[in-house]
């Protein structure tokens, strides 16, 4: 069962554009819990939706994080690909 709060979540996460990143707290501050950034990681290492970019979800220090696809080298690359990086 996803909760109200991971709906919102994945909802936005949709959204971020090819060649956009947005930060785990600015997706925490967008559904309203400022404090929920290490829940919307829980929510984003959980899915496996392919129509959910969460590879451009990254940390406010700029780095990656981790990716439940392959890790941070496969988040990177494919970053790269989309010019982000």
């Amino acid at each position: 069962m996803t909760t109200e709060f991971a709906k919102r979540v994945l909802d936005i996460v949709r959204k971020i554009p090819r060649g956009k990143t947005m930060t785990y707290k600015e997706i925490a501050i967008k559904v309203g819990n400022p404090g929920a950034a290490r829940a919307v990681g829980s929510i984003m290492k959980k899915n496996y939706d392919l129509t959910i970019p969460c590879h451009r979800v990254i940390k406010s220090n700029g780095t990656v994080g981790d990716y439940n696809r392959g890790g941070a080298e496969v988040k990177n690359t494919i970053l790269e690909k989309e010019q982000i990086r």
